[in-house]
Parts: structure tokens; sequence; C-alpha cells
């Protein structure tokens, strides 16, 4: 088995290197930087609202762990998305989308909950 059947895509679509780095930030960002914004605002600044309506209620009846899991479906939702765009549709837009959506949110929301944390 040669290293080409492991990549998610052919070698010619796109460099795997930029696919990894392209996940690792929107992973960071939107995974790490924005989920653990969100829980520190939760504990220690419950005066402020959560205001995305999906996450509200999911916090509401999950907690924590709903958070989390809500964070890893929308992560492998935007991964199978990436990968079938350069697998079978080799579709760059839809490729290089939602990784860098994600990497934008997560930022914004980072530097958005940091911001209401520190008054």
């Amino acid at each position: 088995m040669g290293v080409g059947s492991l990549l998610p895509f052919p070698r010619e679509f796109a460099d795997v290197e930029e696919f990894y780095w392209l996940w690792i930030l929107a992973t960071t960002a939107y995974g790490v930087g924005d989920t653990l914004t969100t829980l520190t605002l939760h504990r220690y600044a419950p005066a402020v609202v959560e205001g995305n309506p999906i996450v509200a209620a999911v916090l509401a009846r999950f907690g924590f762990a709903g958070l989390a899991a809500w964070k890893i479906a929308v992560i492998c939702l935007c991964l199978a998305v990436s990968v079938r765009a350069a697998r079978q549709w080799e579709d760059r837009f839809s490729y290089y989308f939602p990784p860098v959506v994600l990497t934008l949110v997560g930022s914004f929301f980072t530097v958005y909950n940091l911001r209401l944390l520190l008054g």
C-alpha cells in the first residue's frame, strides 16, 4: 500500500501538507478557541447569554459535553464536505470553503468571547 492510497484526495488536486494545515487552523480556532472561551464565559460570566440559539439549546439540554459533541459534529461534517470536494467533485471552492469558514468564524468568536470575558 503506497502513500498515495492513504491520501484523502488525488495528489495532483492539492498538497497534503496544505490540507493538514487548513484543518489544524480550523480545529484550533473553532474547535479549541471558540469552545474554551464559550465554556469560560458560561462558568465565570453567567450574565452573558449565548447568542447562537442552537448552541444555547445544546448547552441548556446537554451541558458542556453537548457543546463538545456539537463542535465535533460540525467539524466532521465540514471535513467530509472538504474531502468529498477533493476526491469526487474536484471542486476547489468546496475544498477550501469549510476549513476557511471554520477558521474565520472560530477566530472571530474567540476574540469576541475574550472581549466579553475581559469586559
